[in-house]
């Protein structure tokens, strides 16, 4: 996004918003992996250590949801590109 038009308290409060935003994002993001993941790899609660199995069904779902999540981000950066290239033809 460009602030270039905007003062430089005008800059650091968007700034800052920003930045609120993507921390809520990746705060919901790790709740949403961590209830995902648990939900789906531990069965067992006679131990309070994770069996094998349970710590290998965690270290896949996780890798699954990151290369989603790679995935889904790279999408949206290629939609993004296209709006900004189709927005940047219409004003010439």
């Amino acid at each position: 996004m460009d602030f270039s038009s905007f003062t430089s308290a005008e800059q650091a409060h968007m700034t800052k918003i920003i930045e609120k935003r993507q921390m809520t994002d990746f705060l919901k993001m790790y709740a949403n992996l961590t209830e995902k993941c648990f939900n789906a790899c531990c069965n067992d609660f006679t131990s309070k250590a994770l069996s094998s199995k349970e710590d290998q069904c965690i270290l896949n779902c996780t890798e699954k949801f990151i290369k989603h999540s790679e995935r889904v981000g790279a999408r949206f950066a290629e939609a993004n590109a296209d709006i900004q290239a189709a927005a940047q033809q219409q004003q010439s």
